[in-house]
């Protein structure tokens, strides 16, 4: 992902874009200024290669949840074909009609960019539930006050960074006649405060007596970030909305947020995805239960080391397990033990999901990089510019509500569905 991400920065450069115009000898038949949108097209086709590679190595895990089945030498080794059909599929995507990628980049990867956002807004949500939940279990297991410290920091550290990139959006992006930008920080204010007073309500404390202003915290700095990438990235129009309209820094910069919490947001998906395995992605759970055919073998072995021994003596004295499954739990124990592997009892999340979460990131990335797709006429010149949008900054603009809405919902639901949030 890295790799692809980084080859397809280096298409929008001038000398890449000149030297893909060069290559091609006419075969992209566009008018660019200063062959701008054949950068464009190859960050597409780049990110394309990556999305097709992860779509198929998907279809070819279907259905594996065993590690030790054939399948899973796919996802688990393979290294050197995997990098090998990679850079066929990059290659061989360069064949490919640039109408297609105009249909691509408009259509398919813009919906599964969108699939991506919604599914990171959620796992965000879930992150700051996690978190604070997490803090509040350590802080009264400790003896000491660190956890505390570090729960209470954390959330005043956040809540004064959304307090300052607010103060910043007033003071540069919402002058006079700068209706929109102010409605949107201000709306942003209202939705911050709101779901920080939802967070403290009795009725929701009540329902779950974790949440709080930790969780409030993490999503108003995120929704505050998100509206302050949004203004900055306002194209000129001829206004003074925007300050940095003509700072080639400003596109840099927020390309560099983008990509950064697009791979944050990867890696907490994936890994999310592995602890979860069968129960966040299907119901029936027994599709990941341990591979012993032994249904008694198979709960022992599942429980963690600490009292698994005392588990296989109590089976053994009662008789529900041979003497001799006493040797086999030594053997595991045996020096020639691999503890890396994490897999022994089945796979830890579903092969799949993994590679589809990482074919929409790869759709993510190229509409980052390409700022959405968006081409834009110059007057009189018939020539296709690619610059700040206003898709790029809707894009930012709804998705901090969506995620407010999502927070709030995390927060109202145990209220409003109480049966299925008995855990609290």
């Amino acid at each position: 992902m890295l790799v692809n991400s980084l080859l397809a920065w280096i298409l929008l450069s001038d000398w890449a874009s000149k030297q893909l115009e060069s290559i091609t000898h006419g075969y992209l038949k566009l008018n660019c200024e200063d062959a701008s949108c054949y950068g464009t097209l190859g960050v597409q086709r780049v990110g394309f290669a990556l999305t097709l590679f992860h779509l198929i190595l998907s279809v070819l895990l279907i259905g594996v949840h065993d590690s030790r089945s054939k399948r899973a030498a796919i996802q688990n080794g393979w290294w050197g074909p995997k990098v090998v059909a990679w850079i066929l599929l990059v290659v061989a995507s360069f064949f490919i009609p640039a109408g297609f990628f105009m249909f691509y980049g408009n259509y398919i990867a813009l919906i599964g960019a969108s699939v991506f956002i919604l599914f990171g807004l959620i796992l965000l949500v879930d992150f700051a539930h996690t978190w604070s939940e997490t803090c509040i279990e350590k802080w009264e297991q400790d003896d000491t006050n660190k956890w505390q410290f570090i729960l209470v920091g954390s959330t005043l550290f956040m809540y004064l960074g959304a307090i300052v990139l607010t103060g910043v959006m007033y003071t540069y992006f919402a002058s006079s006649g700068c209706t929109k930008n102010i409605f949107w920080i201000t709306f942003n204010l209202i939705l911050a405060i709101v779901v920080t007073a939802l967070g403290i309500l009795p009725s929701v404390q009540e329902a779950n007596p974790k949440s709080g202003l930790a969780q409030s915290s993490m999503v108003v700095i995120y929704c505050a970030y998100l509206v302050l990438s949004a203004v900055a990235n306002e194209p000129s129009d001829g206004t003074d909305c925007n300050p940095l309209s003509k700072a080639r820094g400003t596109r840099t910069t927020s390309v560099l947020l983008g990509a950064v919490f697009t791979f944050l947001a990867v890696a907490y998906s994936t890994s999310r995805a592995a602890t979860q395995g069968g129960k966040a992605l299907v119901n029936n759970q027994s599709e990941y239960a341990p591979l012993s055919s032994d249904p008694g073998v198979a709960m022992v072995t599942s429980q963690p080391s600490a009292r698994r021994n005392e588990a296989l003596l109590a089976a053994v004295e009662s008789g529900a397990l041979p003497v001799s499954a006493l040797d086999e739990d030594d053997d595991d124990d045996d020096e020639s033990y691999d503890t890396r592997d994490d897999e022994k009892n089945g796979c830890q999340y579903n092969y799949a999901f993994f590679h589809v979460i990482f074919a929409i990131a790869a759709m993510y990335i190229s509409m980052v990089l390409t700022n959405w797709n968006t081409f834009t006429q110059s007057e009189g010149e018939g020539l296709i510019l690619i610059g700040q949008s206003w898709p790029a900054v809707w894009v930012k603009i709804v998705s901090s509500w969506i995620c407010y809405g999502l927070y709030g919902f995390s927060l109202l639901a145990p209220i409003i569905f109480p049966d299925r949030f008995l855990d609290y």
